[in-house]
């Protein structure tokens, strides 16, 4: 088969996809020599995390990263990466419009940093160890190997007319090919979008023509909690609607025929005849990295744009301190990589850094619920770094599943977020940790607790929306192709600040707790969901002339979706009507976009100018109806008593058919 043509380590890594034996090494080929300074002065990440460690000096650290960025930041920067020409400004930033600059003037190339600097000192230690859906059968991939996987891919990429700047969409499962393809865009100055391979052909097709995507890159076939996941097809459907992409690259992870047409090629076949050899393109600081999309409250899926220097600095440092990595480590992100945990925590931060790095194919209850614990022991994992929900989802098991394994290696455990501002570490030497709190800023993060009137809130005991006042390096640039949109998500809501979306409460100590989301956008199992895509899809249906989507506590999803649905008198049978929405809810969005309850109501709560009060519709489902505040604004305030009754009559029927 294709894989075995190729380079012996490359061909290892590729037919590990369909289950093939490893194959001997081969030497390094394709290293880019490194550029920096020397390492160890005072800035220096590994001096920066010696530091922090003595008493004292975290709260030293931490104030000079806020009063002296520049100072702090320069160092940092000119000895963790590996640069082609230095930079001359270290930051240049204004919240009041958006504009977000580090290390101007500098160049580098972001797979060098993650590939070439560790093949030139140790080319034969793992980069990767995918944990495939079946238990048991993980694959080690090395740097070399995954260096001259990644030039091939980025030469075929070339071959097929994607040049700098040029959009590429990986609509892919967990796999070193997946990560190889990231690498492959960033080599030659291509812009990824990586979209989580459970979106709907819809979905997958929005994403494709907000981005004008060029080329999408994608396997046969998935494989997840033993069950098989229709990529390609579901890519046929969307790019019937893609007119900008040009070609498909289809790589295999199983061994099934796939229809193939008029845009698609062979990945393997392709990477075969190209050489294992790629110069990278050297990449201004600012030059765009890859985009991310996530659900607005708007509806409109919005394409979160990281930059090269900055993103790739604050992924490897917060990295290496917030989990203490330490050389020889394993770390397990169990993130999906179509998700901004598994960019930073999975694939930039952790190869920057030399590290070895997990990549989690499974579900947490495949083939049973010791499934994370059972591969910490095998695979002796140092760091875990795991989703809230999954945590959820695994207490209902019990704690038998999570003794029965040897668990001796870990270290430190850890909760999933994309982009580390909060962290129990880095702190000093035996100072305390809390579970389940955020707890102390990151080096650089300045954290304020705004009030509703946009006044900074002082003191401790207090609670607040959470903004931060300072630029970081690793914040999000723009929103793609809408600034405008950016600087009224983030900036607009309380100008000066960086507005995160999030509540949070300061402690007597000093200590951060987040309290959760403060917008339109729910947490439904880590995805990040707006409800007016929810809505959106509802609407398509021609008896659903209202609806209205909020979020709710939920016990193993962190938050669910609750829909109130407005049905027409000529609808029919509602029930069969709510059926029909949950199937459409699904091929628009996604399975997990489905509503957990769909209540239809004769009418929904509204204003005078017609907006409808959510906040009322929330209270009802968290049983705070006798909290409703005011409402003198609705428009017809005996609504609410109406729809207090339906959704009763709701709560008993389903009581009684328990």
């Amino acid at each position: 088969m294709a894989a075995r043509t190729l380079g012996r380590g490359v061909g290892r890594l590729l037919g590990s996809l369909r289950g093939l034996s490893g194959q001997p090494a081969r030497p390094p080929c394709g290293v880019s020599a490194p550029r920096r300074a020397a390492s160890g002065p005072s800035g220096s990440a590994p001096a920066v995390a010696a530091a922090a460690a003595q008493p004292g000096s975290y709260p030293a650290l931490s104030a000079q990263a806020a009063r002296e960025p520049a100072a702090f930041w320069g160092p940092l920067a000119r000895d963790t990466l590996v640069w082609d020409t230095p930079y001359h400004t270290v930051w240049d930033c204004d919240f009041s419009t958006g504009k977000i600059g580090w290390f101007l003037g500098g160049q580098l190339n972001v797979s060098v940093n993650c590939l070439d600097q560790h093949v030139r000192k140790s080319p034969e230690s793992v980069a990767l160890i995918w944990e495939r859906d079946e238990p048991g059968t993980e694959v080690r991939i090395t740097y070399r190997e995954l260096l001259e996987t990644t030039c091939r891919l980025a030469n075929t990429l070339k071959r097929h007319g994607v040049h700098r700047g040029d959009r590429v969409a990986i609509y892919m499962p967990v796999s070193p090919l997946a990560v190889a393809a990231m690498l492959a865009c960033a080599r030659i100055g291509a812009v990824h979008t990586v979209i989580f391979a459970g979106f709907s052909a819809e979905s997958l097709a929005g994403r494709i023509n907000d981005a004008k995507c060029k080329v999408v890159i994608t396997f046969n076939q998935g494989l997840r909690g033993g069950r098989v996941v229709e990529l390609k097809k579901i890519v046929d459907e969307a790019v019937k609607h893609c007119p900008t992409v040009q070609h498909v690259l289809v790589a295999h992870r199983t061994d099934n025929k796939v229809h193939m047409g008029d845009l698609d090629v062979p990945l393997e076949q392709e990477m075969a005849k190209e050489d294992p050899v790629c110069a990278p393109e050297s990449m201004g600081s600012e030059d765009m990295l890859f985009m991310l999309y996530t659900s607005g409250s708007t509806g409109m899926p919005k394409g979160i744009v990281h930059t090269q220097a900055g993103y790739l600095l604050y992924a490897a440092l917060t990295h290496k301190l917030v989990f203490d990595h330490q050389p020889g480590d394993i770390f397990g992100c169990v993130a999906d990589i179509g998700w901004i945990t598994g960019h930073s925590y999975v694939v930039y931060g952790p190869l920057c850094n030399g590290a070895t790095s997990v990549l989690f194919e499974s579900t947490p209850v495949y083939p049973n619920a010791g499934r994370y614990w059972e591969t910490v022991e095998r695979l002796k994992i140092n760091q875990f770094y795991g989703a809230p929900t999954a945590v959820r989802l695994l207490l209902k098991y019990g704690d038998a599943w999570v003794k029965k394994y040897d668990r001796s290696s870990l270290r430190t455990l850890g909760s999933e977020t994309g982009g580390i501002c909060i962290a129990p570490r880095p702190s000093e030497e035996g100072a305390e940790i809390l579970p389940a709190m955020a707890m102390r800023p990151f080096f650089g993060i300045v954290p304020v607790l705004m009030d509703e009137k946009g006044s900074v809130v002082e003191g401790s005991n207090v609670s607040g929306a959470l903004c931060i006042s300072q630029a970081w390096p690793g914040m999000a640039r723009t929103i793609y192709g809408d600034h405008q949109r950016f600087v009224d998500a983030y900036f607009k809501a309380y100008p000066g600040y960086y507005f995160t979306g999030d509540g949070a409460y300061r402690t007597e100590g000093g200590y951060y707790q987040i309290t959760g989301r403060m917008d339109d956008v729910i947490n439904i199992s880590g995805h990040r969901l707006g409800t007016a895509e929810i809505e959106d899809a509802i609407a398509d249906h021609p008896a659903v002339p209202e609806s209205a989507v909020i979020g709710y506590p939920h016990d193993i999803k962190g938050e669910a979706a609750f829909a109130f649905i407005v049905v027409k008198d000529s609808a029919g049978d509602s029930d069969v009507v709510v059926q029909e929405l949950k199937s459409m809810v699904a091929t628009k969005i996604a399975k997990y976009a489905v509503p957990d309850e769909i209540l239809v109501v004769k009418r929904l709560p509204k204003t005078r100018s017609g907006k409808v009060m959510r906040r009322l519709l929330r209270k009802i489902i968290t049983s705070e109806a006798q909290e409703l505040g005011d409402t003198t604004t609705l428009e017809d305030p005996s609504i609410i008593a109406e729809i207090l009754s339906v959704y009763q009559k709701c709560k008993d029927k389903q009581a009684a058919a328990k």
